[in-house]
């Protein structure tokens, strides 16, 4: 008989981080993590495709208040390309469009080439994407035969570096803003090598500050539900540590209460513009707030649970 899980019934509140396995959409995996904890509510910060693996922070309850701001982080990727293959959706997922040839390439070479991709650059979304057109995602229309004209979006590629060069096998890690297809950008350094390109492996190992290193996999994040059911919470990141990266403004009490009554304050000797995190002295993180034209810290986004 199945240990009854004690996330049952319960409000649960954090953001874990799942290393998504290849072969399962990032909705599918966001189910099962909601599922095993029971949560009511739950999101992820920046779907990976099914054949992608890799960093997939899965926000929980209060936690899907900041999903969106995850969204907007740069991000890291490990990434392998196969040399002198076009396919119709940029990876090995779809069907083979082109063949060509492959120069022999110099290591040193590549590498120095690959460093001219980086940089602020107008990207061009693929077909296969989520992007929606008159109400339809793309990768539906591409799906029946037809393509729609897209807009290029300005992505900035912040480094790119050769990993590995065999047998027409072309691996990079490239850190990126939110936005940039790995695909897309594949496409491209096979057009621009003269032979095309698509994504055989793909693999995200850092999202904003979140690195690879605490990641858990979906293999075990369901076996410690079967056999230490305990341990499950432990792995959760409290609220207050999703955007630790960010200023912080300590307030008083007085302060904390206008603010949660959706009253902006002024604050001495707070940041002078941008986002900052809410901090209560003697309670803790309660949201993220935005400096005014005039100075003064409006609430944005407020937390209702004590989680750091």
């Amino acid at each position: 008989m199945k240990k009854q899980r004690r996330f049952q019934g319960q409000d649960v509140h954090g953001m874990l981080l799942l290393d998504k396995p290849v072969g399962i959409s990032s909705n599918g995996a966001l189910q099962r993590v909601k599922q095993i904890y029971q949560a009511r509510k739950a999101g992820h910060t920046g779907s990976l495709d099914p054949l992608a693996n890799g960093l997939l922070p899965i926000c929980l309850g209060e936690a899907t208040k900041l999903s969106g701001f995850l969204l907007e982080a740069d991000k890291r990727y490990q990434v392998v390309c196969r040399l002198g293959v076009v396919t119709t959706t940029g990876d090995a997922d779809g069907e083979v469009l082109e063949t060509h040839p492959v120069n022999e390439l110099d290591r040193d070479e590549v590498a120095k080439f690959l460093s001219g991709f980086s940089g602020p650059q107008e990207q061009v979304p693929p077909m296969y994407s989520a992007i929606k057109h008159q109400g339809q995602r793309l990768y539906k229309l591409a799906r029946q035969g037809i393509e729609v004209e897209r807009k290029s979006r300005q992505v900035t590629i912040h480094t790119i570096k050769l990993t590995e060069l065999v047998n027409n096998e072309l691996g990079f890690e490239v850190f990126c803003s939110k936005g940039t297809y790995i695909r897309t950008l594949a496409e491209d350094i096979g057009r621009a090598l003269g032979c095309g390109a698509h994504v055989i492996a793909l693999r995200r190992t850092q999202v904003g500050s979140f690195g690879a290193s605490d990641m858990i996999s979906l293999e075990e994040l369901e076996m410690l539900a079967e056999t230490n059911v305990e341990a499950l919470g432990n792995l959760l990141l409290p609220v207050g540590q999703i955007l630790a990266d960010w200023p912080a403004v300590n307030l008083i009490a007085d302060l904390a209460y206008y603010l949660r009554q959706g009253q902006s304050v002024r604050v001495p000797q707070a940041p002078s513009e941008g986002w900052v995190r809410l901090i209560e002295c003697g309670k803790g993180f309660f949201g993220v707030g935005r400096i005014t034209e005039d100075g003064r810290i409006a609430p944005r986004r407020l937390i209702f649970s004590q989680s750091g």
